[in-house]
């Protein structure tokens, strides 16, 4: 296989940034991968990864750093802690962010990164799950330019609009399944190629209908994921009614104890 041109830093090798860099180094890519949790950098490195000690060491020397964490403190640690990216860092690296976390942030560590650093930095959210992201089919196989800084993270709060809302739908139809008689397992099949289908039912509804909520995305990302689309719409003064009904229903799930549960858990609340 032939060298790739450049060396990668990766931060957050967790539940989709441990299977994205194992393919980056199936595909022959050098990275350097970092984490706070032990158990994520013994998979990163039994799969081929460099482990760095700290997220300044796996900026060291890469001429771009990927950065995959669950929530914004988590990046704000990462770029412009003690040991942070911000401290190696220079004008001739980048960074691409593939986190979901406010737009605002976004844009407020960005532009503190080029003014500290001069180094660049990309917001690039991905969506398909850890599945995908291991495959190579996650939407960021389709690098799609939305524009400047921090509108890619505007089209992943759309995302989770459509994904959240979704869940609640799902959750609910897969309930009235049951109280009509219905067999729910019958319903993909059933609705296949019409207008009910999508990614989001094919991935979903056979989660809910066997109750399988082995954690491919937790319960408690996609609550996060959507207060800080509430948050965002709210900032807008954008009404989202149907955010709010899929809020409430994600919160009373979490209440229930089913936040380390996938997200698929959250048909529980219509078996109580």
């Amino acid at each position: 296989m032939a060298a790739k041109p450049f060396a990668l830093g990766y931060i957050g090798v967790g539940l989709m940034g441990g299977p994205m860099s194992e393919r980056l180094l199936r595909l022959g890519w050098r990275v350097t991968a970092y984490d706070i949790a032990e158990p994520r950098l013994a998979a990163a490195r039994a799969a081929g990864a460099a482990i760095a000690s700290s997220a300044a060491e796996a900026a060291h020397g890469a001429d771009v750093v990927l950065l995959n964490l669950p929530t914004n403190d988590a990046v704000i640690d990462a770029l412009f802690g003690s040991t942070g990216v911000a401290s190696v860092v220079s004008a001739k690296q980048l960074v691409v962010d593939f986190s979901t976390i406010p737009v605002d942030e976004c844009r407020y560590h960005a532009a503190r990164l080029l003014r500290e650093t001069g180094c660049r930095w990309v917001d690039a959210p991905v969506s398909g799950g850890p599945p995908a992201s291991g495959g190579g089919t996650l939407t960021a196989a389709r690098c799609t330019r939305m524009g400047p800084v921090g509108t890619g993270l505007a089209a992943k709060m759309i995302n989770q609009l459509i994904v959240g809302v979704g869940h609640a739908m799902i959750a609910e139809a897969v309930a009235l399944c049951g109280k009509a008689g219905i067999d729910a397992a019958r319903i993909p099949e059933c609705l296949a190629g019409g207008y009910a289908d999508s990614n989001v039912m094919k991935a979903y509804w056979p989660r809910m209908v066997e109750g399988d909520f082995a954690p491919r995305g937790y319960l408690r990302q996609l609550l996060k994921d959507l207060e800080m689309v509430n948050a965002w719409a709210g900032s807008l003064k954008a009404p989202l009614p149907q955010l709010a009904q899929a809020l409430s229903l994600l919160r009373l799930a979490a209440s229930h104890g089913y936040s380390e549960l996938d997200s698929s858990a959250v048909i529980n609340i219509y078996r109580k």
